[in-house]
């Protein structure tokens, strides 16, 4: 009796047991399948996500990645531009353009007017053709005022959103009396400032005198040159390029020889933070040299990339220094800032004879007809300051081993001297002639035996930067030390030059200051004219 008691318990406990295992099971398979179905249904919004037509890249409204410039402003005209893109930062090393709309409306930004009133509105198409750039040329302006350009930017006209802002005064011009104030700069190499470790050491040495300084490391590498936020907080009236914006041929392998790497290479400059917060306040003027033409030194003869042309049409398509897609546009022009100051941007690429030829009377950097336009319109002026802003030196010294500019015994000696004796034989030497220049990567105040001075705004980099030639040095242009210089930067580093013209004023005539900052705004060296 007893076992059978037994029996009939155990029986019960497993029937039990099997009951409760199989309700078990039943759970588990239930909550596996709930699962399962839960991941398909996310896959597969996943997945739609990806195909909807709104979020693919190619159907995604445009941005403007790169910000907004002004440029080549004149008392009376404006030229500014915004670069559509599918991004606001590099992707895979490039900045993709997009097609679109980019409609600028122009108000008055002068204190105490209707700064809402929309004085002028253009809507210019950004196209493939030309880089997915939109450039609109405003007219009619008045001179020495403040005005305010905002954008809309859209795929098409019917959806059009805010873009960016840019602010911007116009030139005072040749009758008004007005403090103007701008900087100077060269040698923007974003290869050697992010550390590119294709540059070939050796060749860096060979042409710079010096051994390849370390990248940039500081915490806001991110955000570009401390140089441009130096320059911001000075808020000067406009900024000019002097050439050797970009780098075509850093590093030397591989080099952009096609258009599309040399696009590349203007996208990742201008796309860093400070140069778009920079160029939404302060106004541009821009001169190309080497290094953004063709090559380090290059003139226009030889068979291979980048051609001449293709040189030329980067520059006007990249920078606003001309209306869009004008094929007479002058690379040389000159500018009455005020009445007290009058400055002249020169070609020195694109009209030169070969370097290699024999120096003489036929050998020209500028060309027949640029020469005769800049001494005609330097003796017309009436400026109290001239200032010829060159892309590459005419004092010195530079390095004995060229033969590409006006201070290479080998180069371009015979037109500088000639002009030269024309500066002192017209008068116009003794009328506060005096010329910046580019190019060189130290900065320097040299004059020369002649009386003419030359100020070097030295390379805005600091890893461009190098201690440069010195008058009697053997390895120099100089090696008789000719030439006085009574500046010269030392130790080597990155930076700009600022000039200011004032009026007169407290019984004083007109005066020019200029300052040698270094890149994070100290003041190296100031000297009044």
């Amino acid at each position: 009796m007893k076992y059978a008691i037994l029996r009939t318990c155990l029986v019960l406990m497993i029937v039990l047991l099997l009951a409760v295992s199989s309700d078990f099971l039943d759970l588990v398979r239930a909550i596996s399948r709930a699962k399962a179905v839960e991941s398909s249904a996310q896959a597969a919004q996943t997945t739609a996500e990806r195909v909807t037509p709104a979020n693919t890249a190619a159907d995604a409204s445009p941005v403007a990645g790169m910000g907004i410039m002004v440029g080549e402003v004149t008392p009376s005209t404006a030229l500014v531009q915004v670069r559509l893109t599918a991004h606001t930062k590099l992707v895979k090393g490039d900045v993709v353009g997009r097609p679109g709309i980019v409609e600028f409306e122009l108000t008055d930004d002068q204190v105490g007017k209707q700064q809402n009133r929309v004085l002028m509105s253009q809507r210019i198409p950004a196209r493939a053709e030309r880089d997915f750039i939109a450039r609109a040329r405003f007219t009619g302006l008045a001179p020495g005022t403040r005005y305010r350009c905002t954008t809309r930017i859209g795929a098409d006209a019917s959806g059009l959103e805010q873009g960016p802002v840019a602010r911007f005064r116009t030139l005072p011009g040749p009758q008004r009396e007005q403090d103007v104030r701008f900087v100077v700069v060269t040698g923007m190499n974003y290869a050697k400032f992010h550390g590119d470790e294709r540059i070939d050491r050796k060749i860096h040495l060979l042409n710079n005198n010096t051994e390849l300084p370390p990248p940039y490391s500081g915490p806001d590498k991110h955000l570009g040159y401390p140089g441009l936020a130096s320059i911001l907080s000075l808020k000067p009236d406009f900024f000019i390029g002097t050439g050797d914006n970009v780098y075509y041929d850093t590093p030397k392998k591989p080099r952009a020889e096609n258009l599309k790497q040399m696009r590349q290479k203007w996208h990742e400059q201008f796309v860093q933070p400070r140069y778009r917060k920079l160029f939404a306040s302060v106004p541009t003027y821009w001169e190309i040299d080497d290094h953004d033409y063709r090559i380090d030194d290059g003139d226009n003869s030889g068979e291979y990339e980048p051609t001449p042309a293709l040189g030329r049409r980067v520059m006007l398509e990249q920078l606003p220094l001309a209306a869009a897609g004008d094929p007479e546009a002058k690379t040389f022009r000159t500018h009455r800032v005020s009445r007290d100051l009058q400055i002249w941007l020169v070609e020195n690429r694109m009209y030169r004879s070969p370097n290699a030829m024999p120096d003489g009377p036929q050998k020209s950097i500028w060309g027949a007809g640029q020469k005769a336009w800049l001494m005609r319109t330097l003796k017309d002026s009436d400026a109290t300051y001239k200032l010829l802003i060159s892309p590459t030196p005419m004092v010195g010294p530079d390095d004995l081993r060229k033969s590409d500019n006006h201070t290479n015994i080998k180069g371009f000696r015979h037109e500088r001297d000639a002009f030269f004796a024309w500066l002192r034989e017209s008068g116009v030497l003794r009328k506060n002639f005096y010329i910046i220049c580019g190019d060189r990567h130290w900065q320097y105040h040299g004059v020369h035996p002649s009386g003419v001075e030359e100020f070097s705004c030295g390379a805005l980099v600091d890893a461009n930067s190098r201690l440069g030639r010195k008058p009697g040095d053997p390895k120099s242009t100089d090696p008789q030390a000719l030439i006085k210089q009574l500046y010269s930067q030392n130790p080597r580093s990155g930076g700009f030059l600022e000039v200011q013209v004032s009026p007169a004023g407290q019984g004083r005539g007109p005066r020019m200051t200029l300052r040698f900052h270094d890149e994070h705004g100290k003041v190296l060296h100031k000297l009044v004219k």
